[in-house]
């Protein structure tokens, strides 16, 4: 069938032959728009792209974006040795940077600021604002106190042991932690006052780049107009916060991915023109050794080079031209791709060049040997590429986007490959014979590649030795183990490691990071949904996962009911600490209480500090919409994401269901979503592949010898990958798939060769066609390599496993495959054994 098809499309190589200019200029006129829309292209970071917009936890997390503006801070540190010259700077700085607005903005950067603390009205009314829980604790203490204090007084009491006041003084710590993160300090200021630290809330979406680049930048202008050192001759002023984070890291991948596509693309064509150098002078010197025919082929190595690399590059314009068209942006996974694709596309210039060098080497002219490389050959490539193509476009029913958008730009990136290699190729090779540039003209009198017909050797012990490494990779395939902690996957930015410590020595988070939010319609429903969050937590005795729920109405009554019931729990607290047995207790501790417990009417929300509430404010100024809870346990470990979010995603309360909104949560449901899809990603892409090879051989016997290698090579990949300490994880899960469909080509290409050349080819196979996916798969490899040369681990972790897998399936092909053919050729060889005459026993007589 796929001989039919080419027989038809005769007539595109002969017009690529006689009319390459047109072929070049219709080529070079798509690839001009297709980098026209590739310069649009950015890299997105933002996890919650990677799932569909329907998941409960994506949509959460939109809607706290749109009422509270990004999750992320924008800090500023003021440093210098006086607290007033910092003081005086921030009270200018902010009304300034308040106001601030870029060019094309609807709305300032900033939407408010967290600075100064109303500490002498919390200070009295501290105990207003403490929650059930803080004033329960508060009051068994000081019963405890009283008790104590009684017993104390009786002549005849003594102390047995030293445990009670070890308690006390845990009790009293405790409550300390929560009165100095309610009232803190009046200004953010480190211990020794040199550091003061501005920090504002931004209006815009965090994952929007553009808009963070525009805000640092006109934030750190400002900061430059206003000339710090006139405040002091000292003063530094450092913009930091977790914004900067995503500034940084995108920037740092960018540079990253365009650094190690630069090294890669070197390394690649470097390989390349070396190989198609020494297939030229093959061509035109035969066997022997010709010195001015090297120095010739030497000084075409340029034209070499032209002559892989335009097309190549035009499909890379092709592929990430219709990658802005169809998805606007790169998320870390597509960010890859110009690497990978280069080394792809590559292998199917390298079949061609290779196989059209030899024709040319044999006499032909130049049009002959194109169309005879194109109808032999060129159907090879064709079934390589489409198998890979599928293999990857079969990635795009997932809803992973991670698997998806990779599946589709690298499907079509192939294909683009194919038809730039078996089109545009031929065109610049045209070209270049009929400029003398390119000279494969056979200098010779006798074919150059023939080989002659032999025995693989060993074949046998080689079979052998390959199923025995195949059982080892059976047996330590449940050791294969998936990396969990996202921060082992995460490079680390020193310059903002460097910023950040200023920010640390004001702003410390005893645990509370990382919070999860729930939005509620009406205020009045806030306190059932803490209710039902604080009951869930209480019951998770064996894994919890909730540090604490804390709400504005926990720390706010809303409602008449809630404040008298407020004011009472504090006069019955104001009892007891004027308790005789406690009046004597003069310490800083009780003086605090005494001070705290002064409220006696209910305040009103207008009196409630600007940064008690701003963090329970919306937007658009409602005010106690907002539940936070914060996570026990380290939500960078996978499965502590995945734990916190079961507990706290889905709060249903009185049949209504709240679904919680955070990034954490997000990365909880990808994490999830990949793990559950992978397996059925490698299946069907497994089936895709086997359905293509079918399609193609029409026999099972040559099927199986097509797939051995790959089934053989996935295999040994997962042995390397334990002996090595290699570990699956988020980033390079998606290489499994692309590694079917790309591991598959070797071994396609050499059973097809086979099958051409007949029994007891099998060295000839290999010195021809066997040279061809060898240097294919090297540049495939390198190309990968490139990502090894990555600082991001999670991208590297790509590359690793890459080169491993495609350098394990072209093993198998090159050793295992040749093997198994020559031992099923020998055992098809052996004559029948002689037919024994049936032994004579007692039983017969």
């Amino acid at each position: 069938m796929m001989e039919q098809v080419f027989q038809r499309l005769r007539p595109i190589i002969r017009w690529a032959v006689r009319r390459p200019g047109t072929v070049l200029a219709l080529a070079l006129t798509l690839s001009v728009l297709g980098v026209a829309l590739a310069m649009r292209l950015r890299i997105d970071t933002d996890f919650s792209k990677l799932i569909p917009k329907s998941y409960p936890s994506v949509q959460a997390l939109e809607r706290l974006r749109e009422m509270v503006g990004g999750e992320s801070t924008v800090d500023v540190a003021i440093v210098s040795p006086s607290f007033e010259a910092n003081r005086r700077f921030a009270e200018d700085l902010i009304p300034k940077a308040l106001a601030l607005k870029g060019e094309g903005y609807d709305e300032p950067y900033l939407g408010r600021v967290e600075y100064r603390r109303e500490t002498e009205f919390l200070r009295k009314n501290a105990l207003y604002f403490a929650t059930d829980e803080e004033l329960d604790r508060l009051e068994q203490f000081l019963q405890e106190k009283i008790e104590e204090a009684r017993l104390k007084a009786n002549p005849f009491f003594f102390e047995l042991e030293e445990e009670e006041e070890a308690e006390e003084d845990t009790t009293v710590e405790a409550l300390q932690v929560v009165y100095e993160e309610l009232i803190g300090k009046e200004y953010p200021i480190s211990d020794d006052s040199t550091t003061l630290v501005v920090r504002f809330y931004p209006t815009n979406s965090q994952t929007n780049i553009g808009y963070i680049a525009d805000l640092y930048r006109d934030l750190q202008r400002l900061v430059d107009e206003m000339q710090p050192h006139r405040y002091h001759p000292e003063m530094q002023v450092i913009l930091a916060g977790r914004l900067l984070r995503q500034l940084v890291e995108v920037r740092a991948i960018t540079d990253d991915v365009f650094s190690s596509f630069g090294a890669g693309v070197t390394a690649v064509l470097l390989l390349v023109v070396l190989y198609f150098t020494y297939k030229s002078y093959r061509a035109r010197a035969g066997r022997r050794f010709d010195r001015r025919v090297l120095l010739a082929e030497l000084g075409r190595m340029p034209v070499m080079a032209v002559l892989i690399g335009v097309p190549l590059l035009m499909s890379l314009s092709w592929s990430f031209g219709l990658a802005y068209v169809a998805f606007k942006t790169l998320n870390l996974m597509t960010s890859t791709l110009g690497l990978v694709l280069f080394g792809l596309g590559i292998d199917y210039g390298i079949h061609f060049y290779a196989r059209y060098a030899e024709e040319r080497a044999e006499g032909r002219d130049v049009a002959e040997a194109a169309e005879i490389t194109f109808l032999s050959t060129g159907q090879a490539i064709t079934i390589g590429a489409l198998t890979t193509a599928v293999s990857l476009y079969v990635l795009m029913i997932a809803d992973f986007r991670g698997f998806s958008e990779f599946g589709f730009i690298a499907g079509s990136g192939i294909l683009f490959a194919l038809v730039a290699m078996l089109v545009v190729m031929p065109a610049l090779l045209s070209l270049a014979e009929r400029f003398r540039l390119l000279n494969l003209e056979a200098g010779h009198a006798a074919p150059v590649h023939q080989v002659g017909r032999g025995r693989f050797p060993a074949a046998r012990g080689v079979v052998l030795a390959s199923v025995a490494a195949v059982v080892l990779a059976l047996l330590f395939l449940p050791r294969v183990s998936f990396e969990w902690d996202f921060g082992k996957l995460e490079p680390r930015y020193e310059d903002y490691e460097a910023r950040q410590d200023y920010v640390e020595r004001v702003y410390q988070t005893h645990g509370r990071r990382n919070p999860a939010y729930i939005v509620v319609d009406d205020p009045a429903e806030v306190p059932a949904v803490v209710a039902a969050l604080k009951e869930r937590a209480a019951k998770d005795t064996l894994s919890p996962t909730i540090l604490d729920v804390e709400s504005l109405q926990d720390r706010f009554p809303m409602t008449p009911e809630a404040q008298q019931a407020k004011l009472a729990r504090i006069e019955r607290i104001r009892e007891l600490l004027n308790d005789p047995f406690l009046r004597a207790d003069t310490s800083v501790w009780m003086q605090r209480l005494r001070e705290a417990a002064q409220t006696r009417r209910p305040i009103s929300i207008d009196e409630v500090p600007d940064f008690l509430k701003a963090r329970f404010t919306s937007k658009t100024g409602e005010i106690g919409n907002f539940v936070l809870i914060y996570p026990s346990v380290r939500l960078a470990d996978g499965r502590n994401s995945m734990a916190f979010a079961e507990d706290v995603g889905r709060v249903e309360v009185n049949g209504k269901v709240y679904y919680a909104g955070s990034t954490s949560l997000v990365a909880a449901d990808m994490l999830r979503l990949m793990l559950k899809e992978a397996p059925w990603m490698v299946l069907l892409t497994f089936v895709a592949v086997t359905l293509l090879m079918w399609l193609n051989f029409r026999t099972p016997r040559w099927t199986m010898l097509a797939l051995l290698p790959l089934v053989v090579g996935v295999l040994w990949m997962l042995l390397v990958m334990e002996l090595l300490g290699m570990k699956l994880n988020f980033y390079n899960m998606v290489v499994l798939p692309a590694v079917l469909g790309i591991g598959n080509d070797a071994g396609a290409h050499l059973v097809h060769r086979y099958r051409e050349r007949g029994p007891g080819s099998i060295l000839q196979v290999l010195r021809s066609t066997g040279e061809h996916v060898t240097i294919a798969s090297l540049t495939t490899m390198m190309g990968f390599a490139g990502l090894l040369l990555s600082f991001h681990p999670g991208l590297r972790s790509i590359g690793e496993l890459a080169v491993v897998g495609i350098g394990t399936t072209l093993l198998a092909a090159l050793v295992f495959l040749p093997a198994l053919i020559q031992w099923l050729e020998d055992r098809e060889k052996r004559p029948a054994p002689e037919p024994e005459a049936a032994p004579t026993t007692s039983l017969s007589k």
